[in-house]
């Protein structure tokens, strides 16, 4: 894994600008602390920063090639799980290589298939390339967006990097946002509009797609899409080809030339995973190494919820145990939690989920100690319908994202002037209905299952995304690489049409999944019910954030001050309030990081 940074500009010759281009790249350092690299010639300037997993010695980028006198320079971020099989096809077309790394793989699936060459990967990532020959920049990103690409377009200028912190590296963009933006972070915060980056003309390359721009054109192509189509298969066939699509996913995943390790949770997600995995490294005569997380105080603390119902920790050594893993489990205390809890904001450019995040990185930062690589189960709830909404009438019914009337988003404590000029339900019913429009209906569905449908596309499109972004600057801000197996894009194209009912079978959540397990996991492994990413139930990080709040509150130089209702969310800080802790805990975990957000990054607002 690494960071990619680039600039184009048709009006300029760039060869002279080799600071600009190390202050951006040095922006994104975390995620490759292994090697640099620049390229500058010409109109075009391109950055990397190296994580090395694969083929140490034969990966350096940017990668070169010469034709006709003219160059063809690429910068990649990513893994192609497919790439010894296209390797092997493009040596048949002629092609010859010097490296074993899939960089150059995916160079020369450019060389032969022109933009067409994303349709060929299997994998996670996010490119950009320059061609000399057509003075063109072509920028591609992954099926499911498991890898980042931000861009700007300024006159005869673009500039595209891994994270955000890379454009505003270069002087000619500011840290800057409008009305949108404070919708985007006020009313659907932490989650955002695919495409959207919040600061002010600075844009996401969407998941599935490519961008290619030339000096007086740009276009903007969806390469991958799902589709709508009956499901045919019976279930017996269908528990088949799950399991061995997530075979061969894992068993592709598990290519490194650094120590690879697995996450594990003890829900079916990870175990899953961690069980194929586990008998892969058996075949090797290898132990593989696993990791959890929990919290001091956890046990005596730990209190059932609308998300969790049991502690995880003792599902995890029975796990560990039947696999035969290697495990560690890292626990941190509340302290820990408050005293990082701007780190991931500053991981991500973005404020997210509080010490749900935090406690994420930290577990990364140990997990680097050992090793680069790790395989998480993340994304599994998404593409096997696995959240309880999806059978719930209310949220069924609902006409915004689903998960916005559990936490309803933040406006209520704005100012009243903001709240009005914001207009906040209302964006958030022109975003659902922009996302709507996107759905590719089936005909003959009964209206529960077309709801499903529909439930489901809002999951992969909308909220996976964020959960993606999560993971992945929480690892990459340590210079460690996860591996999400779930995403692969033939599974998720595969369970995309399989009915509800049948992903529900055995009347539990994610039970077709679960029969696919079946001969990996114990049984009372593979029907506990779903629980979610634990979270700290030690009243001292409540107290701690309270705390901080009311610092902010405090200082009249606080920007956030000048956006909420000040009052109100006094009461919340001091405990007076009718939200319940669980509420009051993620709210003003999230302001606490708007405020460090808006003053770190010294943010214009534009109304």
């Amino acid at each position: 894994m690494c960071g990619i940074a680039g600039w184009i500009d048709w009006s300029r010759d760039l060869t002279d600008e080799n600071q600009t281009l190390k202050n951006m790249t040095d922006a994104i350092e975390h995620r490759g602390p292994d090697a640099q690299g620049s390229w500058l010639r010409g109109h075009a300037a391109l950055g990397h920063r190296r994580l090395i997993v694969i083929d140490p010695d034969g990966g350096t980028q940017p990668m070169l090639y010469q034709k006709e006198e003219k160059t063809i320079a690429l910068t990649y971020n990513g893994e192609l799980y497919n790439y010894l099989e296209l390797r092997n096809e493009l040596i048949e077309k002629s092609h010859r290589f010097t490296t074993n790394s899939d960089t150059e793989v995916l160079l020369h699936a450019y060389l032969e298939w022109g933009e067409d060459c994303v349709k060929h990967f299997n994998g996670i990532f996010a490119f950009g390339i320059w061609d000399e020959r057509k003075e063109r920049l072509m920028l591609g990103r992954d099926h499911l967006g498991v890898k980042p690409l931000f861009y700007t377009v300024k006159d005869d200028l673009v500039l595209f990097g891994s994270e955000i912190k890379a454009l505003l590296a270069h002087p000619d963009v500011q840290a800057e946002i409008d009305t949108e933006g404070l919708s985007e972070v006020f009313g659907l915060g932490p989650m955002k509009t695919p495409g959207k980056a919040i600061f002010k003309n600075i844009h996401e390359v969407r998941a599935g797609h490519y961008m290619t721009f030339t000096k007086n054109n740009r276009k903007n192509v969806q390469y991958w899409k799902l589709e709508s189509k009956e499901h045919t298969d019976d279930v017996e066939t269908t528990v088949k080809t799950i399991r061995g699509l997530l075979e061969d996913t894992v068993k592709r995943q598990l290519i490194a030339d650094r120590p690879l390790v697995s996450m594990l949770s003890g829900g079916l997600d990870s175990s899953g995973l961690t069980a194929i995995a586990g008998k892969e490294f058996k075949e090797e005569n290898k132990v593989l190494p696993t990791y959890s997380i929990d919290f001091v105080n956890n046990e005596e603390s730990f209190k059932e919820d609308f998300l969790r119902r049991d502690l995880d920790e003792p599902w995890v050594k029975r796990v560990s145990e039947h696999v035969g893993t290697d495990h560690t489990s890292i626990v941190f205390d509340a302290k820990k939690l408050v005293d990082n809890l701007l780190t991931p904001m500053r991981a991500r450019d973005l404020p997210g989920v509080g010490e749900i995040e935090t406690s994420l990185y930290l577990l990364f930062k140990e997990m680097k100690k050992d090793a680069t690589v790790a395989l998480s189960g993340e994304s599994a709830d998404e593409v096997f319908s696995g959240y309880p909404w999806f059978h719930q009438q209310e949220f069924l019914d609902a006409d915004v994202f689903p998960w916005l009337l559990n936490i309803g988003g933040i406006a209520g404590i704005l100012k009243k002037e903001l709240k009005d000029k914001l207009n906040i339900e209302d964006y958030q019913k022109e975003r659902y209905q922009e996302a709507l429009a996107e759905l590719p209906k089936l005909e003959g569905e009964s209206d529960v299952e077309a709801k499903q449908r529909r439930m489901s596309y809002m999951f992969i499109t909308r909220f996976l995304p964020f959960m993606l972004d999560r993971k992945d600057r929480a690892s990459m801000m340590t210079g460690f690489e996860v591996r999400v197996p779930f995403c692969d894009y033939r599974l998720v194209e595969y369970l995309w049409n399989i009915p509800f009912e049948m992903k529900n079978i055995d009347d539990i959540e994610k039970g077709i999944l679960r029969r696919a397990f079946a001969g990996y996991l114990p049984d009372d492994v593979r029907n506990r019910r779903k629980s979610a990413y634990p979270s700290t139930k030690d009243d001292a990080y409540l107290t701690g954030v309270q705390k901080w709040m009311i610092l902010i509150l405090d200082n009249p130089a606080s920007p956030i001050v000048e956006l909420i209702d000040v009052e109100a969310v006094r009461k919340i800080a001091e405990g007076k309030s009718s939200l319940s802790d669980s509420s009051a805990k993620g709210l003003l975990d999230y302001l606490i990081q708007v405020n460090g957000w808006l003053e770190e990054y010294e943010i214009k607002i534009t109304m």
